[in-house]
């Protein structure tokens, strides 16, 4: 919906062609997460970063204060499903907000490959 969290979305197609063993599916951060196993691999857009990175530590994941639940994001979320056992562990694969398609694209590929290695 937001411009600059969008280019995740925009590679979906071409990271499926690239990952045929790997399915990718679209979901809000609110979105029922729990039902997908305690073992996640997220790729979202993350704002302050210089290119993708690999997070793995969700209590590094900065967070602003709540003040309804439009400010409830995926750091809350994966935050509350670990504090409920839910999650053991996720990856989230970072695409900095300020990069083109085709560089996030190569970068994603690069470090998508690396992982599962």
């Amino acid at each position: 919906m937001v411009k600059q969290d969008s280019i995740p979305l925009k590679l979906l197609g071409r990271l499926r062609k690239k990952f045929p063993q790997i399915e990718f599916r679209e979901f809000d951060p609110n979105e029922n997460l729990e039902n997908e196993g305690k073992e996640l691999n997220i790729i979202d857009a993350v704002e302050g970063i210089e290119k993708v990175t690999l997070i793995t530590d969700i209590d590094s994941i900065k967070t602003s204060r709540l003040y309804s639940m439009h400010d409830f994001d995926l750091g809350y979320s994966l935050r509350l499903l670990k504090k409920l056992n839910y999650l053991n562990g996720v990856k989230i694969f970072g695409v900095p907000m300020k990069i083109t398609e085709q560089e996030a694209l190569r970068q994603l590929t690069a470090l998508i490959s690396a992982s599962l290695s």
